[in-house]
């Protein structure tokens, strides 16, 4: 194993020549911004309108570009760290030696690695990715509050909410917590309760992932109807209904609620004993394998827009350092071990199976899949004295990070962008989270510079981002 070297991070920089690679960098990232940005209108992007359904794996805490999805292996060892790099379907990319399952299916994926953005702090970076706006404190790890921006699941209620299921947006093993607090931006924001997405927890502990959903022996159609009359009469007489806030958000959880119970549909889209065992082994028995699966079941059953929060807590391995489960993706120090034992193999095995049961079943045509998280590593291993941990890691790095995507029109087997020999700043155009929320919309056939109202009718941009336009070819 090679010895790392634990140093400053300012101090690869200077030994490679800050100045003269800042002054290149500097110049592509001043000619990124002037080439390319004359966007086509996105109803003219070949992927406009493929989607029936998106599916996120929102990878919290921050994946590591050169661990991962980028690596550099010419670069120094303190710089490229301890994992080799494995060829694989994408011709000429490589991926980390300990994601072979995806490298097999990277013939179906389109990886990005010029993202890139300002944001240097989990809580509102990760408002960043779920809002495609910056939070009003940067690089800070606010609460949620009522008036931040709405998350795109929000959004995409407000402006078109689902006909076919009763919920348009769906948060799986969630909410995403920083490290145990719940991280702003993933809510109806000003939009108000009502139209945050359903969010689920732990969706493998049960069979059936809302048990509540199961009918109860003596509820009959007709009782519950006369329930919801009920429901409805007594809230008629409330004259100032129309002024209160937190009785009209219950009053749309409730109709949501009802919704959901009147659809037999709906029960048995989050029933995962109805999958045959051999295909849950596939994805992996934890949780977060286990809400890949249902995410596909529920784009199946006509939800436009599912969230796996891929690891609850960001960070959950200061207190539960053997619960895979609750490992996090920000990994300070141990990240190698932490990568290699409790991440890496759980991600390649999930993220995979979801790809190859999407494609099999004739599904990835019309269906997004984003594997993302809020910003990248440092390109520099070094040991960190305020975390937890004997072994060296990486600290947030958020100027330039990858991303994948699959299916509805992307273009398979393909990278987009390209970091400097350290993966450190992007080499090419560079793309931001608000770009990856103009996609989402784009694919569903909603056009990102379109405008919704806000709580008092104010009209608002969907995203302030353009399409990624590469990710389907040449144009």
């Amino acid at each position: 194993m090679p010895q790392i070297m634990l140093q400053d991070p300012s101090a690869v920089y200077s030994r490679r020549g800050i100045l003269r690679g800042g002054m290149q960098v500097g110049a592509a990232l001043a000619t990124a911004k002037k080439v390319g940005r004359a966007e086509i209108p996105a109803n003219q992007v070949p992927g406009f309108g493929k989607a029936k359904s998106v599916i996120v794996i929102f990878a919290s805490g921050g994946q590591s570009q050169l661990d991962m999805w980028d690596p550099k292996p010419d670069a120094p060892v303190e710089i490229r760290g301890e994992f080799s790099s494995i060829s694989t379907r994408i011709p000429g990319a490589a991926f980390c030696e300990h994601m072979p399952q995806i490298a097999k299916i990277a013939d179906r994926l389109s990886v990005v690695r010029s993202m890139s953005h300002e944001d240097l702090d989990h809580g509102s970076a990760f408002y960043l990715a779920m809002t495609g706006r910056y939070h009003r404190r940067r690089s800070a790890n606010p609460p949620p509050a009522a008036d931040d921006h709405p998350c795109y699941g929000a959004v995409l209620q407000r402006v078109r909410p689902a006909t076919q299921f009763s919920q348009t947006a769906i948060h799986l093993n969630g909410p995403a917590l920083v490290p145990e607090l719940e991280a702003p931006g993933q809510f109806g924001g000003f939009l108000g309760r009502g139209f945050d997405p359903l969010t689920l927890g732990d969706v493998a502990s049960e069979p059936v992932a809302i048990p509540s959903l199961l009918p109860h022996s003596d509820l009959s159609r007709v009782r519950m109807e006369s329930r919801r009359s009920l429901l409805q009469a007594v809230e008629s007489q409330m004259k100032d209904l129309e002024s209160q806030t937190v009785m009209l958000e219950k009053d749309a959880m409730y109709q949501q609620a009802f919704r959901m119970l009147q659809r037999p549909e709906a029960r048995t889209a989050f029933d995962l004993s109805r999958e045959p065992e051999a295909l849950r082994r596939r994805y992996g028995l934890n949780r977060s394998g286990q809400a890949c699966l249902l995410a596909r079941r529920l784009a199946e059953a006509g939800v436009p827009l599912s969230t796996v929060i891929w690891s609850y807590s960001n960070r959950g391995q200061d207190k539960a350092p053997n619960n895979k489960d609750s490992y996090g993706w920000d990994t300070h120090n141990d990240i190698f071990t932490g990568l290699k034992d409790h991440l890496l193999p759980r991600f390649d095995q999930g993220f995979s199976a979801l790809i190859e049961d999407l494609d099999q079943r004739g599904m990835l045509d019309s269906t997004l899949v984003i594997a993302m998280g809020e910003f990248g590593r440092a390109p520099l291993v070094a040991l960190e004295p305020r975390f937890a941990g004997a072994a060296p890691g990486r600290k947030h790095w958020a100027s330039v990070y990858s991303i994948a995507f699959a299916g509805a029109g992307v273009q398979p087997g393909s990278v987009v962008g390209a970091s400097d020999e350290s993966g450190a700043y992007p080499d090419s155009q560079s793309w931001g989270p608000w770009d990856v929320i103009a996609t989402i919309f784009s694919a569903l056939g909603i056009d990102p510079a379109g405008h919704f109202k806000d709580h008092v009718g104010r009209p608002l941009m969907i995203s302030e981002g353009k399409v990624i336009q590469p990710l389907y070819g040449s144009l």
